[in-house]
C-alpha cells in the first residue's frame, strides 16, 4: 500500500521526523533557509501533509495545487501564515502547537524586561569595548522591575506564565484581554484594566495578543503617549501589532524608556531598520520559543498531529 507523503520544511528534530516516518514518506527541506515559494508550491502538489513554519504562507494558491492535503501542521502557536477558512473550504486540517512552547516564551518575555530596563546588552558591549575604565554612581544606570507595575496585553497561556514570573518579583500585575479571566485573577492577583487605563498605570508592558486584524497595528503613536517614559515595551508578540514607526519616534523623543523586541514586521528585519541604530533597543530574532527542548516538543506534536490524521484520527491540536 502507497504510504501518504510528508512535506516538511526546515530541519527539525530527529525523533520528530523518526515518527513521522514510521507512517509516511517524508521529504525535509534540509537547508537551512525558508523553502522558496515556487519550491514549496510544486513540493506541496505531491504532500498529504505539510509540517510548516511560520516562515511558509499557506494561502489560496498553494491549497489549488495541492489537491492531496489533508493536514497542515504548523510548528508554531499563531498560525497568520495559515488562510484557515481556504483550508476549511478544501477540508484541510490545520494545527498548531500551543502548551509546549508557553514557559520558554515566557521566560524570554521576561528576559528581554530585564535586559532592556537595566541595559543589559549596553552595558555589555561597553565592557567588550574597553570602555569601562572605572565605577560611576550613574554607570549604566536602569530602570526597577522589582515592585513595580506590569501591563500584560494578551492574557492567554503565555500571558499568565508571564504573570506567574512577575509574581517572584512582587509586581503589580494589570492584564488587558478581549474577556475577563475570573480564575486568574484569583490565582495570580491579576487585575483586568481597558487598554488606555493599563498603558497609563504600567511601568512596564509586555505585548502577547495574536497577530488578527483587530490586533493589527495595536500599538500605535496614541497608545505609545499614554505610557510612562520610564517604561520598557517588549513584544514577543507579532510584528505587525505594532507601528514601528511610533516606537520609533516613543524611543526617540523619550515618551518611553526602552523596547525589548523579539519580532517586527519585516523578518529578518534588515540591518539598516532605524530601530535597531537605538540604545535602547533589545532586537532579538525571534527567538522566542528558542530552547532545546521547547523546540523539540514543537516538532514532535506536529508531526504527532499529522501522524493522528493521517491513519484517519483526530487532531492533537486542532486550530
Amino acid at each position: 500500500m502507497k504510504k501518504p507523503r510528508v512535506l516538511v520544511t526546515r530541519r527539525i528534530a530527529d525523533e520528530a521526523i523518526s515518527l513521522l516516518k514510521e507512517s509516511a514518506d517524508v521529504e525535509v527541506w534540509e537547508e537551512d533557509r525558508p523553502i522558496p515559494r515556487e519550491a514549496f508550491l510544486q513540493k506541496a502538489e505531491q504532500a498529504d501533509a505539510i509540517l510548516a513554519m511560520l516562515t511558509e504562507k499557506v494561502d489560496e494558491e498553494l491549497l489549488m495545487r495541492a489537491g492531496s492535503l489533508r493536514i497542515v501542521a504548523n510548528m508554531a502557536v499563531g498560525y497568520d501564515n495559515i488562510d484557515r477558512e481556504a483550508c476549511k473550504r478544501r477540508s484541510v486540517i490545520v494545527t498548531n502547537t500551543p502548551d509546549v512552547l508557553t514557559e520558554a516564551t515566557a521566560d524570554l518575555a521576561f528576559a528581554l524586561l530585564m535586559a532592556a530596563a537595566r541595559r543589559l546588552p549596553e552595558a555589555d558591549r561597553f565592557v567588550r569595548e574597553g570602555r569601562w575604565t572605572s565605577w560611576s554612581p550613574g554607570l549604566m544606570t536602569g530602570q526597577s522591575v522589582y515592585g513595580t507595575t506590569l501591563g500584560i496585553i494578551g492574557m492567554g497561556r503565555i500571558g499568565e506564565a508571564v504573570a506567574m514570573r512577575a509574581k517572584g518579583f512582587a509586581m503589580n500585575i494589570l492584564y488587558h484581554n478581549r474577556r475577563r479571566k475570573p480564575e486568574a485573577e484569583a490565582r495570580i492577583g491579576a487585575k483586568w484594566a481597558s487598554l488606555e487605563d493599563l498603558l497609563r498605570q504600567a511601568d512596564h508592558v509586555i505585548l502577547l495578543t495574536p497577530l488578527t486584524e483587530e490586533t493589527r497595528l495595536l500599538m500605535g503613536e496614541r497608545e505609545f503617549s499614554l505610557m510612562k517614559p520610564t517604561a520598557v515595551f517588549v513584544n514577543v508578540s507579532r510584528g505587525g501589532t505594532v507601528d514601528e514607526t511610533a516606537l520609533y519616534r516613543a524611543l526617540t523623543e523619550n515618551k518611553i524608556w526602552a523596547a525589548g523586541l523579539d519580532v517586527f514586521q519585516q523578518e529578518p528585519v534588515p540591518s539598516d531598520h532605524p530601530l535597531l541604530r537605538l540604545s535602547n533597543v533589545v532586537a532579538l530574532p525571534h527567538i522566542g520559543s528558542a530552547t532545546i527542548q521547547a523546540r523539540t516538543e514543537m516538532a514532535r506534536l506536529a508531526a504527532a498531529n499529522i501522524v493522528s490524521v493521517l491513519g484517519g484520527k483526530e487532531p492533537l491540536t486542532p486550530v
